[in-house]
Parts: structure tokens; sequence; C-alpha cells
């Protein structure tokens, strides 16, 4: 899947992508990214150093299993984009933060977007302007470009999240597949294989999530298995499981007892 016009009509960091041969690829090496877009973005630019409100630490043995990163202990409301170059962390102007958000480098976080009580965002994350990350939500190693909400209780991992896509309250994208007992007793984990209609492609990614296009609708409690690829426009019934593999533009998916069709506007 080389053609990212299936799934974005905009890209919000088109450098992200580039030198990409199929539509996961940035998330392979998605921190070296992050890095070389800090330092572009910030060249030129005017913007805070600190942030009040947030305990910050370099000190990798102050959290569980370590990590820089900042803590959110007051309410804030950013009148003009910060960058926390020890952390690695970029907010963009208008963005609200909510006491007890965690955010881990490198992270871009765009302008005007809410990170609400209990947002957990993990590190390797990109994050558009006026988009959500509400309560209980965990990011890691993931894009979400502009417009996009995941308010409640979603988990997403390894994955690459389009414009204008609602992540209905518990849905979650899945980022490991089950692991045999030999994978576990030896320490390995099998690539992930995703079905095309062009044969099986090998991603060679142990850890992959899913690829949401432009206004997808996830509805509440919906699973999103590794290497699925959803196009624009797909949405999903509440509370359903959806397997690797691509799904076009346009596509309801539904329990079995309802065929999956078109959407037609």
């Amino acid at each position: 899947m080389k053609d990212l016009n299936l799934f974005f009509s905009d890209l919000s960091e088109p450098d992200i992508f580039s030198d990409c041969e199929q539509v996961w690829d940035p998330i392979k090496t998605l921190g070296s990214r992050l890095e070389k877009l800090l330092r572009n973005k910030t060249q030129g630019v005017s913007y805070a150093s600190h942030l009040h409100g947030a305990q910050t630490t370099l000190d990798s043995a102050s959290y569980h299993r370590g990590g820089k990163g900042l803590y959110v202990q007051d309410w804030i409301d950013l009148t003009e984009p910060v960058y926390l170059k020890e952390l690695d962390i970029f907010i963009g102007r208008g963005t609200q933060l909510e006491p007890s958000a965690i955010i881990k480098g490198p992270a871009i976080i765009g302008e005007s977007c809410d990170i609400r009580q209990g947002a957990y965002i993990r590190g390797n994350v990109l994050i558009g302007n006026n988009s959500v990350v509400g309560h209980a939500t965990e990011i890691k190693n993931s894009i979400l470009m502009n417009h996009t909400e995941a308010g409640h209780f979603n988990y997403i991992g390894d994955s690459i999240v389009g414009n204008h896509v609602n992540l209905g309250a518990g849905s979650k994208l899945a980022n490991l597949q089950f692991r045999s007992s030999d994978e576990k007793l030896k320490n390995y984990i099998n690539p992930i294989q995703i079905p095309l209609d062009s044969g099986i492609v090998d991603t060679k990614m142990e850890k992959l999530g899913a690829v949401i296009g432009d206004n997808v609708e996830l509805g509440c409690n919906s699973i999103i298995c590794p290497g699925a690829l959803l196009g624009k426009a797909v949405w999903v019934y509440p509370g359903l499981t959806i397997p690797k593999g691509y799904y076009p533009e346009g596509t309801l998916l539904v329990p079995k007892d309802r065929k999956p069709r078109t959407i037609r506007n």
C-alpha cells in the first residue's frame, strides 16, 4: 500500500512520509524523523523554553522504567508555543493541558489541541492541530493528524491516524498480535504480515497498529487489529473487532448479520 491518497487528502507534515515505500513505514523510524522535524520546526521561531505548571524530569530513575518527560500539575492554556529542548517536546500555541497528563519526548503537539486529564503520551508522537487526546487515552510511536479526537479510554500504538477521525470511547488500535509459546520462551516476535489483493506483505515489523484514513468513524469499544488498513471514510460499528487487511474508502463494517456496504452521501 504505497498510495497515500487512499488514506489522506492532506498531510500536515509531508516530510514525515519522505522516502517511504509503504504507508506504514514512518512508524519504523518515527523517533529520528521527529527529531529532525523538531530542529526544522524551531528554527527562526519564537517560543517559550519553560512550562509553568508542569513538573519535568531528565533523570531516568525518577519514573518507573525511566524516560524523561513532564507531568502536568496545573491547568495550562498556552498563549505561545513551548519548546522544551532537553525533553524533545514542542507544544503549539492555543493548546490546553489538564492536570495529570504525562508527556514524554520526542513529541510534537500542534496548535489548539486538548490534552486532557490522565492522557499518556509515551514518546515518538506527532499530533496535528485541533486534536484531542483525552481521559485515560494512551498513545505511543504514532501519528495523529489534524482535527482528530481520541477523547476517552483509547489506545493508539504504532499507528497512523488521519484527519477528522473520531475514535469512539474505548476503541483501541492494537499493535501486538498473538504470540506462540515458542516466541515467548525464546523472546522473539514474528513480524506482522498483511493480506492484500496482491498477496501477503511482510511489514518486517514486530509491532504495528493500524493506518486509519481521513474521516473514519470508529464506534465505541471497537478493536482494530494489528495490520488493519482503513481507507478514507470507513465506518466501524460499535463493539466490532476488525482483522488485519485493507478496507477501501467508504466501507461500512457491521456485525455478521448485516452485510458490509459502501457509504453513500
